[in-house]
């Protein structure tokens, strides 16, 4: 069930919403035979209303359009939204609607973003169709051509007609679905894989990075929005910088749509800090990108690499292993590097007291949720 690795794709990155909101609609806008959109989030406004627009248009022009979103991530969008979907001839299905079931499958639900259109061209990364990335969160994304784009109309087909999804959309759509994809050749290709995590029942993702964090030889560089590590990520990250690796966590700052698990998170601070591992919390915004980077390995997508997300959601990334895409990840990290404060070891021994409750309350917490199996 791991993802394959291939050869002779071309892999895009896509720094802020500047550039992939852009180069998504204008996909979506060329599109001919078929689009294929998984969400997490989507609620009514301005972006989500956008897309709407460009979805019915291309079913207009005769593409078949596929939409499929989290049960409880799309509670935002509004009865019309959604009414303004079905009558386009849009096919919606929501993934795990929340029922009078179990608390578990409840806890389950589907995080993963991607975009694929014509089958020849996808996007992935932590987007979702919500304002906030118009203007307040900071995103990553990649654009993927060639081979790899294959594995991820597998990936959302097997969701499109799972037990779990509902919705007025048929299953069968995506059965047989063409894909227009071909090794590229020359400059730009590039290896990588589609790798995925399905709760605790399927943790390849986590295995992977795991892998990845051990094996480092000269960096690990990680952001994530939401720090909130299982023990072994930990571990592998403090024995790492133990042994001389470069070990780098790019985490948001005050400005943050969870403040409890900011402080949840920096109870863990001190050990880490003391291993050797430097911590910086971005400023100007607040980050929500998923991106780890180990050596010239970079993995990209929605997993926030934390015990909630392993345990419970659907994940998926993209790896990629290159060295040219590798530097261009790595000059994006230095670039928001300069833009974070570096919380500094003796700093940090001495912060105040409220400081402290405050994580002591969130860790608690925290540590509550994550029992809950």
């Amino acid at each position: 069930m791991h993802g394959i690795w291939r050869d002779g794709n071309d892999f895009e990155l896509l720094p802020e919403a500047s550039q992939f909101l852009p180069a998504m609609f204008e996909a979506i806008e060329l599109a001919r035979a078929s689009i294929l959109i998984e969400l997490y989030l989507m609620e009514s406004g301005r972006l989500a209303s956008a897309l709407i627009d460009a979805l019915v248009r291309s079913v207009e022009r005769g593409v078949m359009v596929l939409l499929l979103v989290d049960g409880y991530g799309a509670m935002g969008l509004s009865r019309h939204d959604r009414e303004r979907l079905e009558a386009g001839g849009v096919a919606l299905r929501f993934f795990n609607p929340l029922g009078l079931h179990s608390l578990a499958r409840n806890l389950t639900r589907d995080h993963r973003k991607l975009v694929v259109v014509d089958g020849r061209i996808a996007f992935t990364g932590g987007f979702g169709a919500v304002d906030e990335f118009l203007d307040a969160w900071y995103e990553v994304a990649v654009r993927i051509r060639g081979p790899v784009v294959a594995d991820w109309v597998r990936l959302f087909s097997r969701l499109w007609d799972s037990p779990l999804t509902r919705g007025p959309g048929p299953a069968g759509l995506v059965r047989g679905l063409s894909t227009a994809t071909r090794a590229m050749d020359g400059y730009r290709g590039m290896r990588g894989r589609a790798i995925w995590g399905q709760g605790y029942r399927y943790q390849a993702i986590r295995h992977s990075l795991h892998g990845r964090v051990e094996r480092a030889r000269r960096r690990i560089w990680i952001c994530t929005p939401y720090f909130a590590p299982t023990f072994s990520l930990r571990l592998r990250l403090a024995r790492a910088a133990r042994r001389g690796v470069e070990v780098r966590l790019l985490l948001p700052g005050e400005q943050h749509d969870h403040p409890g698990v900011r402080y949840a998170g920096q109870r863990f601070y001190g050990r880490l800090l003391r291993a050797g591992v430097r911590i910086y919390e971005f400023q100007p915004t607040f980050i929500h990108a998923k991106v780890s980077l180990a050596d010239d390995w970079v993995s990209l997508g929605s997993c926030n690499f934390d015990h909630w997300s392993l345990h419970w959601n659907l994940e998926a990334n993209q790896e990629v292993d290159d060295r040219r895409f590798a530097a261009e990840v790595a000059a994006l990290f230095e670039r928001h590097f300069a833009a974070s404060h570096e919380i500094e070891p003796r700093a940090w021994a001495r912060r105040p007291l409220w400081q402290r409750l405050k994580e002591w309350l969130f860790g608690t917490l925290d540590g509550m949720l994550t029992r809950l199996r």
